[in-house]
């Protein structure tokens, strides 16, 4: 790999930027790719609890889906784990390069299989739905994603599996990229609209539909729906579809095959 390839994590051009990473993404270089690639991988001392990456890494993993990147701390890791904290900077030099080995072995889960037919559509369909089910699965991989890539193992092979299906059929290698990072770009603003309707809930305590039931007689009295046709018919026509004023499965599955839809264009222009 060379300094001007890169695997595309970040967001598209014109997607909603990410919120503003915690603590952590920042962390030394060297020492976070030692940890992403288990150089210094050592084994744990006789009579001692078995501790190594793998299981930190699957630690902080399961405590931030369970209560969120502000509840995770080497010191809350090191609880779970039944160690003294200081036993983690053995294996993890600090929540920065966990954050970083955490992010790399979510994105490993989606390198999956391709598959045996259906071609680059089919197969970019199949990309969007794991990336999707990869922030539903893990929320807070949401605020760790950024315009830079986090180098290891588990990235490059996530990688590697979603370009390798648009090799070969008319496109440049640059927009072979382009083509991925529009994908991602559209998964990830998708799935930030989602899980903020579903904070919302949590927050309020209000189901969408008794959120608008509360406010729908008041709104009556302020809103003149000759004044604003369009708005009016074109607010209803969405409430009755969706039961709220966006939903998040429509645009993921409208955005994805208007992208697919353009990507064919392109190509059936170029035969």
């Amino acid at each position: 790999m060379t300094a001007d390839s890169h695997p595309r994590s970040g967001n598209a051009p014109g997607a909603p930027a990410a919120p503003a990473p915690p603590a952590g993404r920042s962390g030394d270089p060297e020492r976070a790719l030692r940890v992403l690639w288990r150089t210094d991988e050592r084994a744990s001392r006789k009579n001692k609890p078995e501790l190594h990456v793998d299981r930190i890494v699957g630690t902080g993993i399961a405590l931030a889906d369970a209560h969120g990147l502000d509840a995770l701390s080497m010191r809350r890791v090191a609880t779970e784990l039944g160690v003294g904290t200081m036993s983690l900077y053995t294996y993890v030099p600090g929540k920065d390069e966990l954050l970083e080995a955490m992010l790399d072995a979510a994105y490993a889960e989606t390198a999956g299989p391709e598959r045996a037919d259906g071609g680059w559509r089919a197969h970019l369909e199949d990309v969007a739905r794991e990336n999707l089910a990869l922030y539903q699965r893990h929320p807070w991989v949401l605020r760790l994603v950024t315009g830079r890539p986090v180098l290891g193992p588990g990235e490059l092979a996530k990688y590697d599996h979603e370009i390798r299906g648009l090799d070969g059929i008319g496109l440049t290698d640059v927009e072979m990229d382009a083509v991925l990072t529009l994908v991602l770009g559209h998964v990830q603003s998708v799935a930030r609209v989602d899980l903020d309707a579903r904070q919302s809930v949590t927050s309020s305590g209000e189901s969408d539909a008794q959120w608008w039931d509360a406010r729908a007689p008041l709104l009556e009295t302020f809103f003149d729906s000759a004044r604003y046709p369009v708005a009016a018919r074109v607010g209803q026509a969405v409430g009755e579809a969706h039961g709220a004023a966006q939903s998040a499965a429509y645009a993921f599955e409208f955005g994805l095959h208007r992208i697919l839809d353009g990507v064919e264009t392109l190509l059936h222009s170029r035969r």
